[in-house]
């Protein structure tokens, strides 16, 4: 049993190590032989040039990216997991409610982000609130969801033990409920980054999403590739970051489910 969980935990590191390294060194190869110019599409070397020569100036705009997503993606969390406790604790609330969410989350949120600059200026409020309103919804939908499928029997047993109501509901169904609100977090944050970067491409004063917009009004390609790569990995970090917070809080989930 050591050696098997050894091994597993060696392949979740190697083999997407091992995938990322095929990704690139293909799209490098079929640069090398078509002939691609960087202006078109980058080359991993020209990408990495172009990182070495302003890091300052995108590690700078990435913390802007990163703080926006973050504060976005926290106040998305406490909405979403208060609004879904709301609907799931009083029905009437549900009932009134939940369609004016499924309205507003149907809105196309590129329209929506230069009305919000509009609305609240240039600075960074516009960006988090574009944030807020792209990562809460999931979380709100999977938080119902886990809230509203405790089995029967739990809930019975609850009753049988003479617990309140809100015991029931904080001591079963919530718990219950966690590892769907975590599938939740883990979709949000993945579209807090988008949130983030729609914003800044609407408001191009800072961030990453500045960064594409600048670069490629000055057709400098791989400056905008390197601020693309950025992203990329500012999106997986946060995600597994939230993976190891799950199973951190949850060691029982993954037992229960195997």
């Amino acid at each position: 049993m050591p050696e098997e969980r050894t091994s597993s935990r060696w392949q979740v590191v190697a083999l997407p190590a091992a995938g990322a390294t095929a990704a690139v060194g293909l799209w490098w190869g079929i640069t090398v032989i078509f002939g691609i110019r960087s202006f078109f599409l980058p080359a991993p070397p020209d990408i990495i040039a172009s990182f070495r020569a302003q890091p300052a100036y995108l590690l700078r705009e990435t913390w802007a990216t990163v703080s926006e997503t973050l504060l976005g993606f926290g106040i998305g969390v406490v909405a979403g997991l208060t609004i879904a406790m709301m609907l799931t604790a009083w029905r009437a609330v549900e009932r009134a409610t939940f369609p004016l969410l499924v309205a507003l989350n149907s809105i196309p949120k590129v329209a929506v982000a230069p009305l919000l600059v509009v609305w609240l200026g240039y600075g960074p409020k516009p960006k988090i609130v574009l944030v807020v309103l792209i990562c809460f919804f999931p979380i709100v939908v999977s938080t119902v969801a886990g809230l509203t499928s405790t089995p029967a029997d739990l809930g019975e047993l609850a009753r049988s033990l003479s617990a309140s109501w809100w015991q029931g509901y904080f001591k079963v169904r919530l718990p219950w409920a966690l590892p769907q609100v975590f599938v939740g977090l883990k979709l949000g944050v993945s579209l807090a980054v988008i949130g983030a970067v729609v914003a800044e491409i609407s408001s191009p004063n800072q961030g990453l999403g500045a960064v594409i917009v600048l670069s490629g009004s000055s057709l400098d390609t791989p400056l905008a590739f390197a601020a693309i790569v950025l992203l990329a990995l500012l999106s997986i970090v946060l995600f597994y970051l939230i993976v190891a917070l799950e199973r951190l809080l949850l060691p029982w989930a993954r037992a229960i489910s195997a």
